[in-house]
């Protein structure tokens, strides 16, 4: 298959993603979805970021080449680019320039400012796909509470921190991603109260903020795949609803807990159907389901592929959503008569 057609079919349908000054963030091409499953191309601001997903790295080389010089001909305004290679040593996964001299470090996203540092990590210090979420915070959180789990560069705690939130508290294992967290509060002008930056393994703050008493009114729950350290276990293909019990007494009366899922092969109406199952006691309700953005899933047009397995109801396999946490469970209701 010709690659170039197809990245110029996907650049083009993406174009109402890039605003007028450059400085925003999305998905560029979604091979797997779109005819090239070893190719991801995002941009961030004016600088790309290239994966080359193939499990013999040297396999991609041609794809990232056509990239490159696809990015270089309908796209001049992109000043930079990265290539990422997954199967490649740290270094690789990480990524290097690969043209231009310096990548950007800021994006700007529903009218807020967030760091990036694009070779921190072998992602991109910055989630497309929970870019619908952040905005729901925006509009929901102003004068809420709210504790962003699994924080990594904290962008959702800063999108609740955009909307006018009374208080947000970040936990992350690691100090460098919370750090970019506090550089993004620097951008948009933000108090900085060390407390709410807490670099802490998740399974004992949770612990010790529920022996305090302390709860939220929005939780965010955002646990990678799969991870064991000392203190505990991800698994969201076996153990979600031990996480989201572990969390949810940390909710207020009323509250929202948001859980993001992004096992790829969890079917969606399997864990939809966990969901359900949680509401049935009445302590918890479904509130939405709130969709990935059409720059990641890929568009209608543009789609060759479908996920190895179906997230329906949910548009994506990064499956978000949206519960409602009652500390009374409500009254049954009586038929008239």
């Amino acid at each position: 298959m010709n690659l170039k057609p197809l990245l110029q079919h996907a650049f083009a349908a993406r174009a109402a993603c890039l605003d007028a000054r450059h400085q925003s963030a999305c998905r560029l091409f979604n091979g797997f979805y779109e005819g090239e499953p070893d190719l991801v191309v995002d941009v961030y601001a004016t600088t790309a970021l290239i994966y080359n997903y193939a499990e013999a790295p040297l396999a991609g080389v041609g794809a990232v080449r056509t990239a490159l010089e696809t990015l270089r001909q309908e796209l001049p305004w992109v000043t930079s680019a990265i290539v990422k290679t997954r199967h490649g040593s740290p270094a690789e996964k990480r990524g290097g320039l690969v043209y231009g001299t310096q990548a950007d470090t800021r994006i700007v996203e529903h009218g807020l400012r967030y760091s990036v540092d694009l070779t921190m990590n072998q992602d991109a210090s910055l989630y497309l796909d929970t870019r619908t979420l952040r905005g729901w915070a925006l509009n929901a959180l102003a004068g809420k509470t709210v504790l962003n789990t699994f924080a990594y560069t904290g962008s959702l705690g800063i999108a609740a921190r955009g909307a006018g939130a009374a208080r947000v508290l970040h936990v992350d294992r690691n100090r460098e991603f919370l750090n970019l967290a506090k550089s993004s509060y620097t951008l948009n002008g933000f108090p900085i109260d060390k407390r709410d930056f807490l670099a802490e393994d998740f399974f004992p703050a949770i612990s010790r903020l529920k022996r305090e008493g302390q709860t939220f009114d929005c939780v965010f729950l955002d646990p990678p795949f799969f991870s064991v350290t000392g203190k505990g276990k991800v698994d969201l293909e076996g153990e979600s609803e031990r996480l989201i019990n572990k969390v949810r007494p940390l909710v207020s009366n009323g509250g929202w807990l948001v859980v993001i899922n992004n096992a790829l092969f969890v079917r969606g109406r399997d864990l939809l159907g966990m969901f359900e199952s949680l509401c049935g006691s009445g302590y918890l309700s479904i509130e939405s389901l709130i969709p990935v953005p059409e720059d990641i899933t890929g568009y209608p047009a543009t789609c060759l592929r479908t996920p190895p397995v179906d997230p329906t109801p949910y548009n994506h396999p990064t499956k978000i959503t949206l519960l409602r946490v009652h500390k009374t469970k409500p009254a049954p209701s009586h038929p008239r008569g």
